[in-house]
């Protein structure tokens, strides 16, 4: 598999199967994935991992709490064109995709839910950062965790980042042990997809390259 297989084959996966991940396979990955660049090779990412007897505890604790007050902002406030209209397309195709209507807010509520079993996956990992940490090192983020997600369509294994977990912060952060100078940014599903759901089929659409690119 070259790059550009890997890059048209990843997609954020919303059901999967349980078919396990091996803590060796999650550990080939992040060590290969931590050659993403960062400014000042500063490296900020802290990972945790879940998997096995974690995952199977962090379900459990997280039935029994509610979700807390969002600790950022995953969306600007009254988002504008033509980024309002990016995502709201999206989450109509992806509705569609499993028959709920746009007024069927209990399945809407109960679809949503679903991040907080990583959609079925067997494994996930939670990527925090340093509180003192400036926006450079947020995209520095950004570029670790798409390497990663690469690296595990060649390695056979599919993904879901989840901003979600915003919702979560203070559960995850007691549960995996981060300290106070951390935050969590964003969790991470990852196992096998299941090819079966229609869920899965769903590709998101992406703007003509002329509307966001200008060459000088």
């Amino acid at each position: 598999m070259d790059v550009s297989d890997a890059v048209r084959r990843r997609a954020s996966i919303r059901a999967f199967t349980d078919e396990p991940v091996t803590d060796e396979q999650l550990r080939d990955l992040l060590e290969l994935a931590a050659r993403a660049p960062s400014g000042g090779n500063v490296q900020p990412w802290r990972i945790y991992v879940v998997n096995g007897d974690s995952m199977t505890r962090l379900r459990a604790e997280l039935a029994e709490r509610p979700i807390e007050p969002a600790e950022y902002e995953i969306y600007p406030p009254s988002l504008w064109e033509p980024y309002r209209t990016n995502r709201f397309a999206l989450g109509e195709a992806m509705y569609a995709t499993i028959g709920i209507e746009r007024d069927d807010k209990a399945g809407r509520l109960a679809q949503f839910a679903k991040n907080d079993d990583f959609f079925g996956a067997p494994a996930g990992l939670f990527c925090f950062i340093d509180r003192r940490m400036g926006p450079p090192q947020w995209s520095d983020l950004g570029m670790f965790l798409q390497t990663f997600m690469l690296l595990a369509v060649e390695a056979g294994l599919d993904t879901c980042p989840q901003e979600y977990w915003t919702v979560r912060h203070g559960l995850v952060q007691e549960f995996v042990g981060a300290p106070a100078d951390e935050m969590l940014f964003c969790g991470m599903a990852v196992g096998h997809a299941d090819h079966e759901a229609p869920i899965n089929a769903l590709v998101s659409a992406r703007m003509p390259l002329d509307e966001w690119a200008t060459f000088v």
